[in-house]
């Protein structure tokens, strides 16, 4: 729980940052693009999983 905290706290402030340096925010700006990363990362937990079981 507190990487996770951590990486939203991190993530805020480096949005924060891009924005008053008037740069693109480094991440999709779309809904899609978000949920391809959660698809990315459960691909990787399930292939774990995977591993653990063979």
């Amino acid at each position: 729980m507190k990487e996770l905290l951590l990486s939203l706290l991190a993530g805020i402030m480096i949005g924060i940052a891009f924005k008053f340096m008037k740069l693109p925010l480094p991440a999709p700006p779309v809904l899609a693009g978000i949920v391809g990363i959660f698809g990315v990362y459960f691909g990787g937990q399930i292939a774990d999983w995977i591993k653990t079981l063979f």
